[in-house]
């Protein structure tokens, strides 16, 4: 099994990441055979999308569509083809994910999805190009504002489930929202953390 680790923090060491190595330790607990790889963004050079959709119009690509930009996203594509489950960690600037996760999540979006899919009446939605099914977790933390009120900072978990559906045909079994982080500090949330990374491989 391959697990691929996705850390949408421009900041290494702190909490997101914390968070993301304690769900990594339950991946490991449960699987010890698995296969990890960490991808921290704010260390990669990943351009955000053009939209000069030769992706969204590659139809016949499998599993995914190159992309005309050359960077630090072009391994990474190989690597979520391979994955079998994905976590994916980004703390909540202004109640949505990162500029860093923003830009992969628009990255993978027709590269790995086809416009061929139907909602009502609005033909063209994204449905993804191979039928391997895949587990995710989603892990977002907030430096201020407490799991109460996560409703009213949020926006970033919908966001990321739908992309790893509609694009990696992932099935998310779970998100860990980390709220008020400064005050109450990561550690708090290790334990649900591990129990999100052992639920993604189990």
């Amino acid at each position: 099994m391959h697990v691929l680790a996705i850390m949408g923090s421009p900041r290494t060491g702190r909490a997101t990441e914390q968070l993301l190595d304690q769900a990594l330790a339950g991946v490991c607990e449960a699987a010890p055979q698995a296969q990890v790889k960490k991808i921290r963004l704010g260390e990669s050079h990943i351009g955000p999308c053009r939209n000069c959709l030769a992706c969204r119009d590659n139809l016949e690509a499998v599993p995914y569509a190159p992309c005309v930009q050359h960077d630090d996203m072009t391994p990474l594509l190989d690597d979520l083809a391979r994955c079998d489950a994905l976590i994916f960690a980004t703390p909540v600037h202004m109640g949505h994910a990162t500029s860093l996760a923003m830009a992969f999540l628009e990255r993978i979006c027709w590269t790995f999805a086809k416009p061929t899919g139907r909602v009502l009446a609005v033909r063209g939605c994204p449905v993804p190009r191979t039928a391997k099914q895949r587990t995710a977790a989603v892990i977002v933390v907030s430096g201020v504002v407490p799991p109460l009120l996560r409703r009213f900072c949020d926006e970033a978990t919908p966001l990321v489930r739908r992309t790893l559906k509609d694009s990696l045909n992932c099935r998310t079994v779970g998100s860990l929202y980390a709220g008020a982080v400064e005050r109450r500090g990561a550690d708090m949330y290790a334990a649900a953390a591990r129990r999100l990374g052992k639920a993604v491989v189990s």
